[in-house]
C-alpha cells in the first residue's frame, strides 16, 4: 500500500513538471534599449515564440514602469483582433497597434514621445496553454532632443562596410591604372636604348664648299658614282700673292702656275 502511494505520488510530480514545462514554453523578444527623439512617433518592437498556434485567446499586454520608484501601469491591451487603449495618463490617445499576431509580432506605436515617457516598457504575451513566458520582453526607452539621436549600431556597421568596399575599389582602380600605363608606355616607346645611342655614329653637318666649287658640285648628276674631284686653281698673276691656296679636307686642289 505504501509503495503504491509512492509510485502514484511520483507520477503526479512528473505530470506537474511536464505541465509546468509546457505552459512556460512561450518566449518574448524585444530590444534591450531604444532611443527616440522628442515629439516623434516611436515603434516599440516585440515578437514572441510559442509552441501553440495563435488563436482568438492570444493576448498582448504592454506595461510601463517609470523611472525612479513609480508603480507599474498597464496602458495597452490587444486580443481577438481588437486593441484596447486603456487611456492611462500619460498615454491617453497616443498608443496604437503595430503588430500582427499571425506573424508573432506584438509591436505598438506611441506618438508624440515626451521626456516623461522615459522608463521601462514590458511586453507580456499570453497564448493558452502557454501562459507564462520564460523570456520577458523588456525595453529601456530614452527620449532625447531632436537632432541628438545617436547613430544606430546597424548604421555604424553599414558605414564601415561601405567605406571598406569603396577603399578596395579605389585600390583596385589605382593598380589597374598603373599596370595599364606601364604596358601602354612600353608599347608606344619609339626611342633607342643607351647602348644604341653610344654606338650609333655621330652625323656631322656638311662643310660648305668654296664658291668656285659649288657650281661644279651642283653640276654632277645625283646618281653618279665617282672618286674625289680634283680642282685646279690657275694663277695668271705670275706673282707670289697666290702662294697660299685655300684647301678643304674633302677637295683636292692642284696648284698650277703660269710660267
Amino acid at each position: 500500500m505504501w509503495r503504491f502511494d509512492s509510485v502514484r505520488l511520483c507520477a503526479v510530480i512528473l505530470m506537474l513538471e511536464l505541465f509546468v514545462t509546457i505552459v512556460k514554453a512561450i518566449e518574448v523578444y524585444t530590444p534591450q534599449e531604444l532611443i527616440v527623439e522628442n515629439g516623434t512617433r516611436a515603434r516599440l518592437p516585440c515578437t514572441f515564440k510559442s509552441t501553440e498556434m495563435v488563436s482568438s485567446t492570444t493576448a498582448v499586454t504592454w506595461i510601463f514602469k517609470p523611472e525612479g520608484r513609480g508603480r507599474h501601469v498597464s496602458f495597452f491591451y490587444y486580443t481577438a483582433g481588437r486593441d484596447f487603449n486603456l487611456n492611462v495618463v500619460p498615454f491617453k490617445d497616443r498608443v496604437s497597434w503595430a503588430g500582427d499576431l499571425n506573424k508573432k509580432d506584438a509591436s505598438i506605436y506611441i506618438k508624440n514621445m515626451q521626456f516623461q515617457d522615459n522608463g521601462t516598457y514590458l511586453c507580456d504575451v499570453k497564448n493558452p496553454i502557454d501562459i507564462d513566458a520564460t523570456i520577458i520582453g523588456e525595453i529601456q526607452l530614452k527620449v532625447v532632443e531632436r537632432g541628438n539621436l545617436p547613430p544606430s549600431k546597424a548604421g555604424i556597421v553599414a558605414g564601415i562596410v561601405i567605406g571598406v568596399i569603396l577603399g578596395l575599389l579605389l585600390l583596385i582602380a589605382i593598380i589597374v591604372f598603373v599596370i595599364y600605363k606601364k604596358k601602354y608606355s612600353k608599347k608606344h616607346y619609339s626611342g633607342c636604348s643607351t647602348t644604341e645611342s653610344l654606338m650609333s655614329p655621330v652625323k656631322q653637318a656638311p662643310r660648305k664648299l668654296p664658291s668656285d666649287a659649288e657650281g661644279l658640285v651642283n653640276s654632277v648628276p645625283v646618281g653618279s658614282h665617282q672618286g674625289p674631284i680634283i680642282y685646279a686653281q690657275l694663277d695668271h698673276s705670275g706673282g707670289k700673292q697666290s702662294s697660299q691656296i685655300i684647301k678643304s679636307d674633302s677637295v683636292v686642289y692642284a696648284d698650277l702656275r703660269k710660267s
